[in-house]
């Protein structure tokens, strides 16, 4: 991969990690945990790790991005300060 694409890829997990610390609604951290896993699953591909790239596609970005968004659902999205 271009490590310019890999760069850019790099800011976007940053970006989206401090994001998801300082964002204020829950869907909204839910959903930037969700884009962070999905980042990390290409930035392992694009170092050759096929394997835990999948992994971390399958349970990061999928199954544990469905439970935040499961939990979030069934309890209030905003903080009351």
């Amino acid at each position: 991969m271009i490590w310019e694409i890999k760069l850019a890829v790099l800011f976007v997990i940053f970006a989206c990690a401090v994001a998801a610390i300082n964002v204020r609604d829950l869907l909204g951290a839910g959903v930037l945990f969700g884009v962070y896993s999905f980042m990390m699953c290409l930035q392992w591909l694009a170092m050759g790790a096929v394997d835990v790239a999948f992994t971390e596609a399958a349970i990061g970005a999928g199954i544990s991005t469905a439970f935040f968004l499961a939990a979030v659902f069934r309890t209030t999205r905003r903080t009351k300060d």
